[in-house]
């Protein structure tokens, strides 16, 4: 059955303490975020063994550094993330970040750590 999806109705989870993030679709194969990021708030580093991601800005500007390169990214923009390419997201800007998150094959469960 086919179901309309947003924010209000999907799973919700927080991360970072204060970030939010909205489970559009969930698949075995494919994972589609909605997440809401305040001013200051950033990830920490890491890359995923078999997850590859998309990131497309909504609304802010979000500073992603891809393995090294940093990449600034205003609302309408997204990047393509390679498996086992360290990044880290952060909101630099003084305004909330809203964008998605798409995964495949799901990212969760599938995230190292890495050290600077």
């Amino acid at each position: 059955m086919n179901k309309v999806i947003s924010t209000e109705n999907a799973k919700h989870y927080t991360w970072g303490e204060v970030c939010d993030g909205w489970h559009l679709a969930a698949t075995k194969g494919l994972s589609v975020i909605q997440e809401r990021v305040p001013p200051g708030a950033q990830e920490v580093k890491h890359f995923h063994h078999v997850a590859e991601q998309f990131f497309y800005i909504l609304q802010g500007q979000a500073c992603l550094d891809v393995d090294g390169e940093i990449l600034t990214l205003h609302s309408g923009q997204g990047v393509h993330v390679s498996a086992n390419t360290p990044h880290q997201l952060k909101n630099i800007s003084s305004e909330v970040l809203t964008m998605l998150v798409i995964s495949t094959p799901p990212s969760h469960g599938d995230r190292t750590l890495v050290s600077e």
